[in-house]
């Protein structure tokens, strides 16, 4: 566990393709995102939840945060995550991720620190992975604060004011050889073969 980290929950989508809100869906035996807060609270001094329905996720006993920049997307999510977070480091994980890894974070937090980076961020075989990152507080909010205020609302156009250090698939698979890490949860289907994977990793 790191003194200086942040670990933040995205739990702010609308989960139409699930039909329910896909992070309170139990997942083998327990709620999707109880499972995701559990697999990476070891990295953790603090654990929040970003979620714009904060009664459904009391259960939880973590702090809850609905975002201060209504409707503004993706990069409203992780402005409200950074925002929130009482740490200077901060890794952000969307909720609809069953095999979030707490070793890939921790070795995006080693690289922020020891190559003195502003955002780590894994990349996949879909591209850039900002909902599986890790990013420092102090530099990061008043750029994407800005980028809202410009209404250039797409996740990563802020890069280019940072230092981004890019987790190459070699990097990444080094943490996740079996490729599931960054494998998200859309539908009835996908959430049904996530589980069957856990099973057969027994993986729970």
């Amino acid at each position: 566990m790191h003194e200086n980290i942040s670990l933040v929950i995205q739990a702010g989508g609308n989960s139409r393709r699930m039909g329910e809100d896909k992070a309170l869906k139990i997942f083998l035996d327990r709620p999707l995102i109880q499972r995701v807060v559990e697999r990476l609270a070891p990295i953790a001094k603090e654990i929040l939840v970003t979620t714009n329905h904060t009664d459904d996720y009391a259960f939880l006993n973590l702090h809850l945060f609905p975002d201060p920049i209504p409707d503004r997307g993706a990069l409203g999510g992780l402005y409200t995550a950074i925002a929130s977070a009482s740490y200077p480091i901060v890794a952000v994980v969307a909720c609809d991720m069953p095999f979030a890894s707490a070793t890939l974070l921790q070795m995006a937090i080693d690289l922020l620190v020891s190559e003195e980076m502003d955002v780590v961020i894994p990349r996949s075989t879909e591209g850039l992975e900002p909902l599986h990152a890790v990013y420092r507080r102090t530099t990061c909010l008043p750029i994407i604060r800005a980028a809202i205020n410009a209404n250039q609302l797409k996740i990563i156009d802020w890069f280019p004011s940072v230092r981004v250090y890019e987790l190459g698939m070699n990097e990444v698979a080094k943490a996740d050889p079996l490729g599931l890490v960054f494998r998200n949860i859309n539908t009835p289907e996908d959430f049904a073969l996530a589980e069957r994977l856990a099973q057969l990793r027994q993986d729970r």
